[in-house]
């Protein structure tokens, strides 16, 4: 079971990170129907296996692996969960703005968005890429067991 959920996080946190991607990759080009469309759907990935993430990842922590009370006497594990609240909280200003969008898009035609909130929004998404890059050093450090505080 232990190797099932350790698959499960990998694919979900992979997959995360991909549709990250795929939303500043993007976001980087003219705004169309169709780029619109996709960074949609990405979102809604980005959201979904986030929120895969974090449930599987609450399952090894309280129910497999080392047992909470090791996780949280970890630095690296809570920075980790920390950096992931985060971004969490940060992915929340591009989401609502893709949603806004629906509408248009719906009508096929392409959303309008100021120069502005455009850059914002490629900015909170380079602020989101950082993190889970720092989240994946957070997870590499943890498994070389640095920063138990037991």
């Amino acid at each position: 079971m232990s190797a099932l959920f350790a698959f499960l996080h990998h694919v979900s946190a992979f997959t995360l990170f991909a549709a990250l991607v795929v939303e500043f990759v993007l976001i980087r080009s003219v705004l169309t129907v169709e780029s619109a469309r996709k960074i949609q759907v990405a979102d809604m990935i980005f959201g979904i296996s986030s929120g895969v993430l974090l449930l599987v990842g609450l399952v090894r922590v309280f129910h497999l692996e080392k047992g909470a009370y090791y996780y949280f006497h970890t630095w690296t594990f809570i920075a980790k969960l920390s950096l992931f609240v985060i971004v969490g909280l940060i992915s929340i200003i591009p989401t609502r703005e893709f949603l806004r969008w629906r509408l248009a898009v719906k009508a096929g035609k392409v959303p309008t968005v100021s120069a502005e909130k455009m850059r914002s929004i490629r900015s909170i998404i380079h602020y989101e890429m950082a993190g889970v890059v720092l989240i994946i050093l957070m997870a590499a450090l943890m498994a070389k067991g640095i920063g138990l505080m037991l």
